[in-house]
């Protein structure tokens, strides 16, 4: 080859990497698996739909999924004040890799590509949705929840937090040699959250969840109540599930346990290390 076809050929260019984000939770996992991978170009979308879905989004009836307008929010002001390359949608690239933190959706942009999908967290129990999209697949997996993680089988490999996660997703159906056990980036290394400043001590804390903004069945009042006889004399804290509907929960927490503290931001790692139950 001359001289001057070498000045010709094209520069090697880093491979490209999208990381496609949803709630804060799985927002700062992708932040925090792209910085062990400095030797790519990292570009980052919050969670994005397709087709009759965005039409759905558009008009507001996916609010209570990762692609609602408040977790865009929260994802858009972490990858901000991060100074991460956003690309929406991913529609200015050509990815090599694709990482997300959730399949409920896969945009039809991604499937087909070499990607990676890790566990967020703990995973919703099985109902009969779980039972229908397995064996009959007639209604879409979002409306089984984290039940259904995994389910889309639109991944290489499956990065799972443990063996006991590992058995369980292969229960469900999916393909063992996709598994892979690497541990959860946000909750590997839980001793760090006792380095904290949240003011309180020695309480029981409630993490409550957003089953009824999923359209499951949940006795808020007699939860609450149960929560009271777990607690006894002792300081009773609820943090609110980021999905939950803030005003009304606060208003069943007043009614049934007044002498509460409630909290609807924070950290709920930091809370758990502070307590006592």
């Amino acid at each position: 080859m001359s001289f001057e076809q070498r000045q010709a050929s094209p520069p090697l260019h880093k491979k490209k990497i999208l990381f496609i984000c949803g709630s804060l939770n799985q927002t700062t996992q992708m932040h925090k698996i792209a910085k062990t991978l400095p030797e790519y170009d990292h570009y980052y979308t919050p969670y994005y739909v397709d087709g009759a879905m965005e039409l759905l989004r558009k008009r507001g009836a996916l609010e209570f999924t990762i692609v609602g307008g408040e977790f865009y929010k929260r994802t858009i002001q972490y990858l901000h004040d991060n100074r991460l390359t956003i690309d929406y949608r991913g529609q200015q690239h050509h990815y090599d890799l694709i990482v997300r933190c959730g399949d409920i959706f896969v945009p039809k942009n991604t499937r087909g590509k070499r990607s990676v999908l890790v566990q967020e967290g703990m995973t919703d129990p099985k109902n009969i949705r779980f039972y229908l999209i397995k064996y009959l697949g007639i209604i879409p997996r979002w409306m089984a929840s984290t039940a259904a993680f995994g389910m889309s089988d639109e991944y290489d490999k499956f990065c799972v937090a443990s063996d006991g996660y590992r058995d369980h997703f292969i229960r469900n159906g999916i393909d063992p040699a996709k598994v892979v056990i690497t541990g959860i980036p946000n909750f590997d290394n839980c001793k760090r959250f006792f380095n904290n400043s949240f003011p309180h001590k020695n309480y029981v804390l409630v993490c409550t969840s957003d089953m009824r903004e999923t359209y499951r069945y949940e006795n808020r009042p007699k939860f609450i109540k149960h929560c009271l006889e777990i607690a006894g004399n002792q300081q009773l804290i609820f943090k609110l599930h980021p999905n939950e509907n803030k005003e009304r929960a606060i208003a069943e927490i007043n009614t049934y346990a007044p002498h509460a503290l409630v909290f609807a931001s924070g950290s709920a790692e930091e809370m758990i290390a502070n307590c006592d139950t």
